[in-house]
């Protein structure tokens, strides 16, 4: 066979944001990983103006992590490239439903072990707790706007009710969550899916420090920016049975509700008493940890490859 005659590669468009044009270090290997089933990936960035979307076959959602500050924006942006052809990974729908964390009252419903939560849109009271607790925006990513704060030091209340106006005042709905000590000593756990399969698990430790809040990016000074994401300590896990359990039953749901699996899908869990707890659904741009997993790569590949072929 000459050049000519090999098939010619299908080009994927992996999504980033302007602050990290050539994509985050956590998708290394990608762009081989991709070429190596017959797909030419480059990164582009989620609002310039100057790309052409519908030269792509696949439009794959990686490090967009600053639309949580413009989200409708973002979900326009989102609605119009699935109408010029290009297949949207994850979907438009999910995309959506994802974006905002309001969705855990859904999987809730579900009969899924939530950490409990309740919910503050702005203009609202937010239902304080009596034990230490963090309170965090709906809309966010790598712990941007969260807050942990102990009702029981002389200015914890005081403190969280002053966060969360901030948050208010910036138009974000508040979650409030028991903080769930079993991170201190577990770390937080994610399990890694690619098309419905379990691939590998990770360790992150307990990111926030005792009565600190992190600022919104937006309305925040030079002085006391907030970066794109904090950065996490990650380490190797095995999932035990139950986290695993927890894992499927969330997959189940989405295959459920959907018709089909996600193309890719974080199932982050937390410790407790009563056995692991689902903390978020990451459907979005999650960081999905290659380096941990030695099948990761090839198995996003391969069902991306997959599913491009048969429609």
């Amino acid at each position: 066979m000459n050049e000519t005659d090999a098939p010619s590669l299908l080009p994927v468009a992996l999504v980033t944001c302007a602050e990290l044009p050539d994509g985050d270090s956590d998708d290394t290997g990608l762009v081989e990983a991709f070429a190596a089933v017959g797909l030419d990936a480059t990164w582009q960035v989620w609002d310039d103006p100057s790309v052409l979307w519908q030269r792509f076959h696949a439009i794959l959602i990686r490090s967009t992590w600053d639309y949580t500050t413009k989200r409708d924006e973002f979900l326009r942006w989102a609605a119009a490239v699935a109408a010029r052809g290009p297949m949207l990974l994850n979907p438009l729908d999910l995309l959506s439903w994802n974006s905002d964390k309001i969705y855990l009252r859904e999987l809730a419903d579900a009969g899924i072990p939530i950490v409990p939560t309740s919910w503050s849109p702005p203009g609202t009271e937010a239902e304080w707790l009596n034990t230490e607790f963090v309170a965090k925006p709906s809309v966010g990513a790598g712990s941007v706007g969260a807050g942990r704060f102990d009702p029981a030091t002389p200015d914890g209340l005081a403190a969280a009710r002053s966060h969360v106006q901030m948050l208010h005042g910036a138009g974000r709905t508040v979650l409030i969550q028991p903080y769930l000590s079993g991170v201190d000593d577990s770390g937080e756990r994610a399990l890694l899916y690619f098309g419905g399969t379990f691939s590998h698990a990770i360790t992150k430790a307990a990111l926030l420090p005792p009565d600190a809040a992190n600022p919104l990016r937006e309305g925040s000074t030079s002085g006391n920016r907030a970066p794109l994401y904090y950065t996490e300590r990650i380490s190797d896990a095995v999932a035990t049975p139950a986290e695993l359990a927890v894992g499927a039953q969330v997959l189940q749901w989405l295959r459920s509700r959907d018709g089909e699996y996600p193309l890719y899908a974080r199932v982050d869990l937390l410790p407790s008493a009563d056995g692991p707890k689902l903390i978020e659904l990451e459907l979005v741009e999650p960081s999905l940890f290659f380096a941990f997993g030695e099948q990761a790569l090839g198995m996003l590949a391969a069902e991306l490859s997959t599913r491009l072929r048969t429609g």
